[in-house]
């Protein structure tokens, strides 16, 4: 299949300004609230059995609550994509109320900033991840996770193996484009990390930039 036979939300180009946008929400979480993910919550559900295993209720309540603002987020979102099926409103536009939806949220978090607790300006990013993950799944017909790069790392592997010995030329592409959401995650890890020295809390508007970017590309076909 060629790239114009997939709708613009399937695309390299969108999946790769997702993963950015995920990579950087995290990052910033991490940073500036307490070392906590905002959408990794694999990672969230050790630190809270550790902490939870060395009675340290402080920072294991931290991680509990992202993980219960991610829950919160899904839900809202599922809501939304109800809503639709009732209304019978093109997929098209859900797609594009979620993409600002997260806008609100991120810019939110910038002005918000330090001025509440941890736990709070965490649980705003988590519910913004969870939008990602709940509405973006699909990359050019096949399945990729925005947010955990556990599962891409292993479908790369697969499909680089498939495509250098079995020359199997649909899974050379696959390989390209797993590559790139990946290193599209770390990129916006990085960029974030290199803006927060100097924007501190408004460093969280780059990723809120790049949602407004894809709430005009989602709408392209």
């Amino acid at each position: 299949m060629t790239k114009k036979e997939f709708p613009s939300h399937e695309r390299v180009l969108f999946a790769s300004l997702l993963t950015m946008t995920a990579g950087s929400i995290d990052a910033y979480s991490y940073h500036m609230h307490g070392q906590v993910f905002a959408g990794l919550q694999t990672g969230n559900i050790v630190l809270l059995g550790i902490h939870v295993s060395l009675f340290d209720w402080g920072h294991a309540g931290q991680y509990a609550f992202s993980i219960l603002a991610f829950v919160l987020g899904t839900l809202v979102v599922k809501i939304m994509q109800h809503f639709r099926t009732i209304k019978n409103m093109p997929h098209d536009r859900e797609r594009q109320y979620i993409l600002l939806y997260m806008t609100m949220l991120l810019t939110l978090s910038a002005f918000i900033g330090k001025s509440v607790p941890n736990v709070f300006g965490t649980a705003i990013l988590s519910i913004a991840a969870a939008a990602a993950l709940q509405e973006f799944r699909v990359l050019k017909g096949n399945a990729f996770m925005p947010l955990l790069m556990t599962g891409n790392l292993r479908t790369l592997c697969q499909a680089s193996y498939e495509a250098l010995i079995m020359k199997d030329k649909e899974m050379a592409e696959r390989a390209l484009d797993l590559l790139t959401v990946i290193f599209s995650f770390f990129l916006g890890a990085l960029i974030i990390s290199l803006l927060i020295p100097s924007m501190a809390n408004f460093a969280i508007l780059f990723p809120a930039i790049l949602t407004m970017a894809m709430s005009r590309l989602v709408t392209y076909e």
